[in-house]
């Protein structure tokens, strides 16, 4: 009954953390504890470490460690490219040698160690297109094309001058502080990749973040298989029913089976764990980008939106309080009118909200099959790109 509990457990804290990292900054959880959540995991775990290190270490210490934060996080730098294929070439191995003898088996042949091999390579291969491809570098040569490619709205986007490069900065376009150049389509930076993601490189991303997902899962699929095989090969359960008198229930077996794949496989469990919380994390940002992708925004375009409303949202409540301050000097018979209860306040929906539901227009958006499109063949790419007017 313990152990029952104690997966049980870790099964919601498990779920907990991967919704609270994936969905926390959500607007359906602001003010709840799994936004705190997401924040303690993004950044006030660092927060409360660079405190700690100030008042134990001192400020010096703490400075360096800023300096490495500087280096590794706002300079081009390939830390997590290496880390990336320290995590990838370590996990393989460690299946490898503790898996491949198990390999064929009763539920897995031995195709999976080639098809492993050959799932990893591809893996590596859209990693090296990502981080090494032009992510659509806009320069004095091609600006006119991408300013005729991509139309301002006049919302997020207005005609001005990129001050760094000196050169018109065209709609969609972000000039990157870490790469110091303009990229047209810009979605964000990527550490991982070392590189920026914009519109050359999208396509190689989304392909990553949707084959590690796979890989992840295919990986963790194969190693129940191989258990499922070693408890058929080594008759766990008829030991476990015959031998020990354990009720054939799923509810009676479950622990003690759970209890000997522990102590037999531990390897074997703690990977299947591993790769199952990857899978999750990486089809979350999957799904995200895919979301992104069929409606033609980006992560940039969805934190500019952000503050956007925030700043309609301010000027709408500054109106409001005006507003209601008026009203509330105004008398009635003589008697000043009394302010609007506060409960009364948080209840009642904002005027802002409707208004921005119907201004937010997306001219981006051509229908999810040519987004789609655009994603898969960059407008760069085409014929007609080249043939747009110049300056």
């Amino acid at each position: 009954m313990g152990l029952q509990w104690a997966l049980a457990v870790h099964g919601v804290i498990t779920l907990l953390v991967v919704v609270s990292f994936l969905c926390g900054h959500w607007p359906i959880f602001q003010g709840t504890f799994v936004e705190r959540i997401h924040y303690f995991i993004t950044s006030g775990a660092y927060d409360y470490f660079l405190r700690f290190v100030a008042i134990v270490f001192g400020s010096k210490v703490r400075n360096s460690f800023l300096r490495i934060e500087y280096y590794c996080c706002d300079r081009p730098n390939p830390v997590l490219q290496l880390l990336y294929l320290g995590i990838l070439g370590g996990t393989f191995y460690i299946i490898a040698k503790s898996s491949f003898r198990y390999i064929p088996g009763v539920y897995v042949n031995e195709l999976h160690k080639y098809a492993s091999v050959l799932a990893v390579g591809v893996g590596v291969l859209l990693f090296l297109l990502t981080s090494f491809s032009d992510p659509g570098t806009v320069n004095a040569k091609n600006v006119s094309q991408y300013v005729s490619a991509y139309p301002y709205d006049n919302m997020l986007y207005v005609e001005k001058e990129c001050p760094t490069c000196k050169i018109p900065k065209p709609a969609r376009s972000k000039h990157c502080g870490i790469c110091d150049r303009c990229v047209a389509r810009f979605d964000h930076h990527c550490g991982w990749m070392n590189n920026c993601i914009g519109e050359k490189n999208a396509r190689y991303f989304m392909a990553f973040l949707l084959w590690h997902a796979l890989i992840s899962l295919y990986g963790a699929i194969v190693l129940c298989l191989i258990l499922a095989g070693q408890l058929k090969e080594r008759k766990i359960i008829l030991i476990l029913t015959v031998y020990y008198g354990i009720d054939k229930s799923f509810y009676s077996l479950f622990p003690h089976v759970v209890q000997w794949l522990l102590s037999a496989h531990n390897t074997q469990m703690l990977l299947i764990v591993f790769l199952t919380v990857v899978s999750l994390l990486l089809a979350g940002f999957c799904v995200y980008h895919a979301q992104l992708c069929l409606t033609n925004t980006t992560t940039n375009e969805t934190f500019k939106w952000q503050e956007y409303l925030d700043w309609r949202r301010k000027l709408n409540e500054a109106k409001a309080s005006a507003a209601a301050l008026k009203t509330a000097l105004h008398t009635v018979n003589g008697e000043v009118k009394a302010p609007e209860s506060k409960c009364r306040q948080f209840f009642n929906k904002s005027p802002l909200q409707s208004e921005i539901a119907v201004n937010k227009n997306n001219v981006y958006d051509k229908g999810m099959l040519r987004n789609a499109l655009e994603i898969l063949v960059p407008i760069s790419e085409r014929q007609s790109f080249f043939h747009r007017k110049t300056f």
